[in-house]
């Protein structure tokens, strides 16, 4: 170790520690001592295979060259997410990555949309969103003069070991083992040493712990406790295969409503992710993994893994000199595919503000507001979409009667009374997001801004006209997502991505 660079240990593997790895070695490694302790014997949870855009702007951080990564993980394109099913088995609806319309310093969009809806000029709101309409159509292009915004399906697996080798040619120490106790300083109780199984002490200024859920030193070590949103987000159970590719990758992932919860489909260029998410006071292990099955598309590659997992967040996810990521400190489901994007708005914070000269108490305790507000917004989101629903079946009966979060309640009474939506500091999802996830949930407002009837009816008829025409224009000069893929990235060979 070279005198005056700060030691960081990363506790665990997996996406969370060499997502860690590779950022830290890459944008700071000229002024860090980087290890990272993981042992091949403990599995990881692996299953979220989903992205959303913000991805790609991480990846420019770690100087990713998108065709070569999409090859070396055998990844596929993503416009969207089609939730099926969610307000009644036969609904159907894209949450997609674009913008929708065109919108006003004075109104967004869907006041124009509603009030040509009231007229009987308007379609479906999809019409009106580029990503949308190429999700539907199952096409996908991009390159330097391309305007579609888009994040990946991926191979958790060979996702982390790309990353390995990013971080290890970069000047990372890997150290493999088990970690048998963790020593802290008697003075301070700062973490001083992880121990290994072996003997091996490995001391650092900065520990960062990607043990998962056991979260062994946040929650193990330190004793930071864990707020459970299970009231809310009751399904606490999740079971994941991997099949073969009957057809064709769509450029979405399907998120498909079931009577006790819900089951994803992942399309990669190797294989097929598949999952099934339930409540087990609704649905028993037995029965999930037979609905599983009987689901599936393409021949099993695997045996079903369980997942057993608390929906919440650690009361605090920086304590002392450990800062806990991904589900060591919280995890809200997969449903909008949010996890790997809070790994990387966690460590581009912790770079905006890392403790070269020690723990400062007030950097500490904005981090940790900043995280509980986006923990939080994520939550909200998420919960809209379980409240919001007019399924018969008693879980969702449930949801859709239970309390919720009063910052969500704002946010339904806003748009159900005036079609207002936002996006504040804090929150990931846009404008566009809430809009069409409240509007595919069935969420009707009662009155909208009168903006719009400024415009003669024939006119606002041909403005939706022109919208629709060039967006089907646009998508009509994409390829097809599979040709698009074949392409630009055709999987490496299996050694090579092994």
């Amino acid at each position: 170790m070279d005198e005056g660079r700060t030691r960081v240990v990363i506790a665990g593997g997996g996406t969370a520690g060499w997502l860690a790895a590779a950022v830290l070695t890459r944008q700071l490694g000229g002024l860090l001592d980087i290890t990272l302790v993981e042992s091949e014997e403990i599995g990881t949870v692996g299953v979220g295979e989903s992205t959303i855009p913000t991805v790609r702007s991480f990846h420019a951080l770690l100087g990713i060259d998108e065709a070569d990564f999409m090859r070396t993980t055998g990844a596929t394109f993503k416009l969207g997410i089609s939730f099926e099913g969610w307000t009644r088995p036969e609904d159907r609806y894209i949450h997609s990555f674009g913008d929708v319309g065109k919108s006003t310093w004075m109104g967004d969009f869907q006041h124009f949309w509603l009030e040509a809806r009231e007229r009987g000029v308007a379609g479906p709101l999809g019409d009106y969103c580029f990503e949308h309409a190429a999700a539907e159509a199952e096409r996908f292009a991009t390159g330097p003069e391309a305007r579609i915004n888009y994040a990946y399906h991926l191979d958790a697996g060979r996702y982390a070991r790309y990353l390995r080798a990013r971080s290890e040619a970069g000047g990372l120490t890997r150290r493999e083992g088990r970690i048998a106790r963790v020593d802290r300083d008697g003075e301070s109780g700062l973490i001083a040493a992880l121990v290994l199984e072996n003997g091996d002490r490995i001391e650092g200024d900065l520990f960062l712990d990607c043990t998962g859920f056991r979260a062994l030193l946040m929650e193990g070590v330190l004793g930071v406790g864990f707020e459970d949103w299970g009231d809310w987000l009751p399904t606490n159970r999740a079971l994941a295969v991997q099949t073969t590719s009957t057809g064709p990758a769509v450029p979405y992932t399907r998120a498909i409503a079931h009577d006790a919860g819900w089951r994803w489909r992942i399309p990669l260029q190797h294989r097929v992710g598949n999952g099934l998410v339930y409540a087990s006071d609704f649905l028993s292990d037995d029965e999930a993994r037979a609905r599983l099955m009987g689901a599936i598309e393409g021949e099993p590659l695997i045996e079903p893994g369980l997942i057993r997992f608390r929906t919440g967040r650690r009361q605090k996810v920086w304590e002392g000199n450990c800062i806990a990521l991904s589900l060591a400190g919280g995890f809200v489901e997969p449903l909008e595919s949010t996890s790997i994007h809070l790994i990387m708005t966690a460590l581009t914070r912790l770079m905006q503000v890392f403790p070269f000269d020690g723990i400062r108490p007030a950097v500490v305790a904005r981090y940790n507001a900043q995280s509980r507000a986006e923990m939080e917004g994520v939550r909200d989101f998420i919960i809209l979409h379980y409240h919001l629903n007019a399924r018969s079946e008693p879980f969702w009966q449930r949801q859709r009667e239970m309390g919720i979060p009063d910052t969500l309640a704002e946010r339904l009474a806003l748009f159900a009374e005036s079609a207002q939506a936002y996006q504040g500091q804090d929150d990931l999802f846009r404008v566009a997001s809430w809009l069409q996830v409240l509007t595919g949930q069935g969420l009707a407002p009662r009155s909208h801004h009168h903006l719009a009837r400024l415009m003669p009816v024939d006119q606002l008829a041909r403005a939706l006209s022109d919208l629709k025409a060039n967006v089907d224009k646009a998508v009509e000069t994409l390829p097809t997502h599979q040709t698009f893929l074949d392409r630009y990235c055709p999987e490496a060979t299996p050694a090579a991505a092994a």
